[in-house]
C-alpha cells in the first residue's frame, strides 16, 4: 500500500468511530479535515492533545473542519476517552493499522529499553478536495492545536 504526499488526494478509508458510526473520508469532501493521530487514549500527552483540540473545536468548525482523532484502541476504550473528556469530535479506531500505515505513522519506538513498534504522534490536513495539504510528524503537544488551527487560516 502506498502512503499518502502532499498535493496528492488521500485515498478514501472508513473505520469505526465514536458513537457507534463508521466514518468515511469522501463522505467528508466539502470539508477540511484534521487526522491526528495519538499513541494511546487517557495518556497524559494524548490527554492533553486531545483536550486542546477540543478546546478549538468551535473555532475548527467555524473553519469548516473536522477533527478525527485515531489510535490503535478499542471503540470501548475511545468511547470511555471522549465521554470523560467530552470531547466535542470523534475517535477512530485502527486497530488493523490500516490507516496508521496509509500515513506512515507507526514506528519503532524504545520503550522501557525495549524495542516496540507504536503511533509516532503525527497530524495530517486533508483540504475540501480531498488532497494532503499539510503534514506534521514528531509532533510536541504544546501549542500543537492551535498551530494546525492557524495553518488552516493561512492556507
Amino acid at each position: 500500500m502506498s502512503t499518502v504526499s502532499i498535493g496528492k488526494v488521500v485515498p478514501n478509508f472508513r473505520l469505526p468511530a465514536t458513537g457507534n458510526q463508521t466514518i468515511e473520508l469522501k463522505d467528508l469532501r466539502g470539508k477540511n479535515v484534521i487526522v491526528y493521530f495519538y499513541p494511546k487514549d487517557s495518556t497524559p500527552g494524548c490527554t492533553t492533545e486531545s483536550c486542546d483540540f477540543g478546546s478549538l473545536h468551535a473555532k475548527f468548525r467555524k473553519k469548516n473542519t473536522v477533527i478525527l482523532g485515531v489510535s490503535r484502541d478499542t471503540l470501548a476504550s475511545h468511547e470511555k476517552f471522549k465521554a470523560k473528556f467530552e470531547f466535542p469530535f470523534d475517535l477512530l479506531s485502527d486497530a488493523d493499522e490500516e490507516l496508521c500505515r496509509l500515513f506512515d505513522v507507526i514506528r519503532e519506538k524504545n520503550m522501557y529499553g525495549k524495542k516496540v513498534f507504536g503511533i509516532e504522534r503525527s497530524t495530517f490536513l486533508i483540504d475540501v478536495d480531498g488532497k494532503l495539504k499539510r503534514e506534521w510528524r514528531k509532533v510536541k503537544v504544546d501549542g500543537h492545536a492551535a498551530e494546525v488551527l492557524a495553518a488552516i487560516g493561512a492556507d
